[in-house]
């Protein structure tokens, strides 16, 4: 018999999209669940040339797995998993994978790209139809069921992967929001920034001293020097149509 397991917030997609949100929620001291059934788009992208930050473009594979990284780091789980069900249930929503599994959860966050069936059980959810399907929501990503939110591409955002990992943030922001927490500001300040001008920190700042910059600058330098040593080791994904079932 499964267990059942509760969090806080559980992201459907471990695209861009959902990843991105997953790390702000996670940040502010969720308890958030990736469940990711590892079939990101951006994966078939042979290099990607115009997210922010890298001049000479990126391997995809890469920015996915560094993403992936940053949100363990800030505490969130990452789990494969094939999403089949998510269902009203007391206080928020059960959501059930096709492994038995079973999680409770106040929040859902849905960034699967185009796929909505396991959210047909939800009463109140629009689904769009134009060819493929999106989630009908409002500006900052709400789904019409409360706590229910769409982010990146099925949230009708433009295909590009710099605009859906922002919105996955926005979404994220929006959830906090939601949740009657702090405005969280995410930013870490020179050491007297705000206290020197007698200033209470913000919700989501930090202040850290000199020796704490260069510390955390060469943390940042040896994992990016780490990271982009060698090609990464898996093989260029390619659309369903064109791959070789007899493999």
């Amino acid at each position: 018999m499964s267990t059942t397991t509760p969090m806080d917030v559980v992201v459907v997609g471990g695209g861009v999209a959902g990843r991105s949100a997953a790390l702000f929620t996670s940040r502010h001291g969720l308890d958030t669940l990736v469940l990711d059934a590892g079939k990101s788009i951006l994966r078939r992208n042979a290099h990607l040339e115009n997210f922010p930050g890298f001049p000479a473009g990126v391997n995809a594979r890469q920015l996915l797995d560094l993403l992936g990284e940053q949100v363990g780091s800030a505490g969130a789980e990452h789990r494969e998993a094939l999403v089949t069900q998510v269902e009203q249930a007391e206080d928020g929503f059960a959501v059930e994978t096709d492994a038995g599994e079973r999680y409770l959860t106040q929040y859902v966050i849905a960034a699967t790209k185009n796929t909505t069936d396991y959210l047909a059980d939800l009463d109140g959810v629009g689904v769009i139809d134009r060819a493929k399907t999106f989630v009908d929501t409002d500006e900052r990503g709400r789904a019409g069921v409360d706590g229910l939110y769409a982010a990146g591409r099925l949230a009708e955002k433009p295909h590009q992967a710099a605009v859906c990992a922002g919105h996955g943030a926005e979404v994220a922001i929006t959830v906090l929001e939601d949740d009657e927490r702090p405005f969280y500001h995410d930013w870490v300040a020179p050491e007297g920034y705000f206290t020197d001008r007698g200033r209470d920190l913000p919700p989501g700042c930090e202040e850290i001293s000199e020796d704490e910059r260069r510390q955390r600058e060469e943390q940042s330098l040896e994992t990016m020097r780490a990271r982009f040593a060698e090609p990464h080791p898996d093989e260029q994904v390619t659309h369903p149509s064109l791959r070789d079932d007899s493999e």
